[in-house]
């Protein structure tokens, strides 16, 4: 009979099965994974810029995303932060909670599927895993990344200005519906289904774009909440309004072709997890900053402008302003 592996055995055993599979060399880890705390090394005349976030199950992610879906996108949240800060990323920590529901041979299962998961979008980025910690409780993630940007040139939410235009990459609205429709019990084997429930388990953090950036948007925010709600954080940081045009609202041909025009502006307006970069631009730059987003691949869509005032309106197709029914995503609405 085997005897009973104890829990701190079983801990760093998957701490040493999450090491061996996001394995990342960098000079400026002096000492990652193994002990009570990393030393990291900032590079000189670079600032250190860091967020975090959490995912939980059932609020974050739908029940029954694989393992890998679940360790990329635990990962793209945050580097979606550091894009919108105009940040290169470095390092990551990572704190894992597991199910005691989930035996010994799930729970590798698990931690297997979504470190390769992680690795496949980190390992790109040159992004070292550097520490963390496992526990059991309801399945959730959290993970803080680290990055660096030169002194005066990182990203804000502040500064938008009365008659800078409003621009965001990629397409808005994919991720929400990706999650309606397997609410609705379509998954990612309809064909039809599979670019909207892919945008939604593996987003891009639009990292080249934020770096693309520096030193040219007057204020940034990536859409995590949902247009309305992110751009409204732009507006108040600022001190200014928005109008946006729901007619330039960049939306996929995927959307569009399985749902209707008040779907997917819904979706497009408050559905959040897209991931995408919300900017501001002085007039002038607009072009310029379109083309150089467009040779990176992702583009941007000039949908507004900053003006005076508050928070944020829209504009439909019929020049009348809308009310949306909805906002964007609250964390503790009830």
């Amino acid at each position: 009979m085997r005897r009973p592996v104890s829990r701190p055995a079983m801990e760093f055993r998957l701490i040493d099965r999450i090491r061996e599979r996001t394995a990342q060399g960098r000079e400026d880890v002096r000492l990652g994974i193994g002990d009570d705390a990393a030393l990291l090394a900032v590079p000189a005349g670079m600032e250190l810029a860091v967020a975090i976030d959490t995912l939980v199950e059932g609020v974050h992610f739908p029940r029954g995303t694989s393992p890998a879906d679940l360790g990329w996108k635990a990962l793209a949240a945050n580097l979606s932060d550091l894009a919108a800060m105009g940040a290169t990323p470095a390092w990551a920590l990572l704190a894992l909670t597991l199910p005691e529901a989930m035996d010994a041979a799930a729970r590798e299962a698990f931690v297997d599927g979504f470190a390769d998961g992680f690795a496949a979008l980190a390992q790109p980025q040159r992004l070292a895993l550097v520490g963390g910690d496992t526990t059991r409780g309801p399945l959730a993630v959290s993970v803080a990344v680290h990055g660096f940007v030169p002194p005066g040139q990182a990203l804000a939410r502040a500064g938008a200005r009365a008659g800078d235009a409003v621009l965001v990459t990629g397409t808005l609205g994919d991720a929400a519906a990706g999650l309606r429709l397997l609410q609705q019990g379509i998954g990612a084997d309809d064909a039809r289904a599979a670019p909207l429930v892919g945008r939604l388990n593996r987003p891009t953090p639009r990292l080249a774009a934020g770096l693309a950036l520096r030193g040219r948007a007057s204020a940034c925010i990536d859409v995590s909440d949902g247009l309305l709600a992110d751009l409204g954080h732009v507006c108040a940081a600022s001190g200014a309004g928005a109008e946006i045009e729901a007619a330039l609202l960049p939306r996929s041909p995927a959307l569009l072709g399985l749902f209707d025009e008040a779907a997917a502006l819904d979706f497009a307006l408050a559905g959040g997890d897209d991931y995408e970069l919300c900017f501001t631009v002085p007039a002038a730059r607009v072009a310029e900053v379109q083309a150089d987003l467009a040779r990176l691949g992702c583009g941007a869509a000039r949908i507004g402008r900053i003006v005076e005032g508050a928070g944020v309106r829209v504009r439909g197709a019929d020049g009348a302003w809308l009310a949306p029914a909805r906002r964007g995503w609250d964390h503790f609405a009830a």
